[in-house]
């Protein structure tokens, strides 16, 4: 039942684990918003941001590198410089935890994790493990499992989280280590079985080698990675600083609904390019690869965005409850920058087969320092939404400048920025009419919301259909 093309077939396996696992998180929000507060959600935000952000520095972007010898005997060696690192980045934040947990707890205006940062070392650990094994496998093209370790990551932490809600915020914390740890034994596994050979000829003059081959991933890639991360995770942070862990809970939720559905295709369409790219630049493919990629995701990111900005509030506000109305008013304002987000973060990989870090550290840069000013002068203003508003305008910008570099460093012309854009708007608009035509006039919620909601949700599945259909 998959494509017979290599690409679409690649991305159609990872996609459907990936789907398969946020399905699973999606479809548990509800419940887990009327088992936990805000403010518990405002502790896991902040716990997850500072977890993602050490995370991208976890083996100092050595990872990145494993797709790209032509030998698995050189691979092999960048396998086990990045494990090496990712060993003593867990032991030095393990000290730093012990020493310093309340201290760093209080700066971010969330005295109570104090109690729980004893599990940051341990989710550093076993997600840089993860990180490892799981850009062998994009190397070796084992889609398969990784789509498997997805599901089960999905799985893992949603069960925590539902079953332990007696125990409080701790139960949401230890279910995102947990279930971002999920599946590293299997593709550690699945690694050191297949070329156990290869690994056992490892070498330490040949890891000091890799050292210096690949040194451009640590000195631009991980600042770029780093600024990127602290640039999506720096909202609940500063959320929580300037304003309070319940608006950090707020726009957990708002974007945990925005970036996970839309994210879904978009993660594995990076995955595949990247073990796709380095061919096609070789070939002289890489323009027509980054345009079709282009066009394709802003087809699929287009009704959801439209959607959201209709519909939000009251989207939300039916499906996790009153309290989570804000929320939806978040969403609202964050749906323009999740689409850019969406169709150009796939494509960002190019920066590594381009051998562009510094570009890319430099735009990571400007998007960190645009998304805390944003916020900053809205808590300042003493408004939130104002801060979500600057915050999420200035981030669509800086990815639109983002997008102009990528089809300009592709080969592609200018058509290629606007046009896919403006087809996805136009069928956009005709598939969210009727909800367009609801909010137009004065209306019932009990009597139309439905009727308008339903009649979306069909033409957006049968557009849907027919980029299946043209996948395949």
């Amino acid at each position: 039942m998959l494509p017979k093309n290599r690409f679409a077939r690649s991305v159609s396996v990872l996609a459907g684990g990936t789907a398969a696992g946020q399905f699973i998180v999606i479809a548990a929000s509800p419940a887990l918003t009327r088992l936990y507060s805000p403010e518990d959600f405002g502790l896991l935000a902040v716990f997850s941001a500072l977890l993602g952000i050490l995370g991208v520095i976890a083996s100092l972007r050595y990872q990145l590198a494993i797709p790209l010898p032509e030998s698995d005997e050189e691979a092999a060696h960048v396998v086990v410089l990045g494990l090496i690192i990712v060993a003593a980045m867990s032991l030095l934040a393990t000290v730093l935890v012990i020493f310093f947990a309340q201290p760093i707890a209080d700066l971010f205006n969330t005295p109570a994790l104090a109690s729980y940062l004893w599990l940051l070392p341990l989710g550093l650990l076993l997600g840089g493990i993860y990180g490892v094994f799981s850009y062998w496998a994009i190397r070796v093209k084992a889609f398969t499992p990784i789509a498997r370790t997805k599901l089960t990551q999905s799985i893992t932490m949603v069960g925590v989280q539902l079953g332990g809600y007696l125990l409080g915020p701790v139960a949401l914390i230890l279910g995102q280590v947990t279930g971002q740890a999920a599946g590293a034994s299997s593709l550690g596994a699945l690694t050191i079985r297949n070329r156990w050979a290869v690994f056992r000829a490892i070498r330490w003059r040949d890891i000091r080698a890799a050292t210096r081959r690949y040194v451009r991933f640590p000195i631009y890639s991980t600042w770029g990675g780093l600024f990127n991360t602290a640039g999506s995770q720096l909202p609940p942070i500063l959320f929580a600083i300037l304003f309070s862990p319940a608006a950090a809970g707020i726009y957990m939720i708002a974007h945990r609904v925005l970036a996970m559905p839309m994210s879904l295709i978009g993660k594995a369409i990076a995955d595949v390019f990247l073990s796709s790219a380095a061919e096609a630049r070789r070939n002289g493919t890489l323009a027509p690869l980054v345009a079709d990629i282009h066009a394709k995701l802003a087809h699929i990111a287009m009704p959801p965005a439209l959607i959201l900005i209709l519909a939000g509030p009251d989207l939300f506000a039916f499906v996790f409850g009153a309290d989570w109305r804000q929320a939806g008013e978040f969403a609202q304002w964050m749906a323009p920058w999740v689409y850019l987000v969406f169709i150009t973060s796939p494509l960002s990989t190019l920066f590594s087969v381009l051998e562009k870090q510094a570009q890319g550290m430099l735009f990571q840069g400007i998007l960190l320092v645009t998304r805390g000013g944003g916020l900053i002068l809205g808590a300042y203003l003493g408004d939130i939404m104002l801060a979500v508003a600057l915050f999420a305008g200035g981030s669509a910008l800086c990815w639109l400048g983002f997008l102009v570099w990528i089809i300009r460093a592709s080969g592609n012309p200018w058509k290629a920025l606007w046009l896919p854009t403006f087809h996805a708007l136009v069928l956009g608009a005709l598939i969210v009419t009727p909800l367009a035509m609801f909010y137009s006039v004065p209306h019932d919620l009990a009597t139309g919301w439905f009727a308008a909601i339903l009649a979306t949700l069909l033409f957006t599945a049968l557009r849907y259909s027919v980029l299946l259909k043209r996948a395949w």
